[in-house]
């Protein structure tokens, strides 16, 4: 992997991440959630923000690549 091939990649999975984070946003999940689970609840949405992430990540990058 040559170093422009790493910056596309790492700014496809930032680009990604943003985004997943800002859709995230949008929904009102703490309904699903116990009280008083603030720090699980956390970890879970950054979970389910990375989770989202990479795989939107790896879906262009398949597509750029193949």
């Amino acid at each position: 992997m040559n170093l422009s091939s790493f910056f596309l990649r790492t700014g496809i999975y930032l680009a990604a991440f943003m985004l997943s984070f800002y859709g995230m946003s949008a929904l009102d999940y703490s309904r699903f959630l116990k009280q008083g689970y603030v720090f699980q609840a956390r970890v879970l949405y950054w979970m389910l923000v990375l989770a989202l992430a990479y795989l939107a990540g790896s879906f262009v990058i398949s597509f750029l690549y193949i």
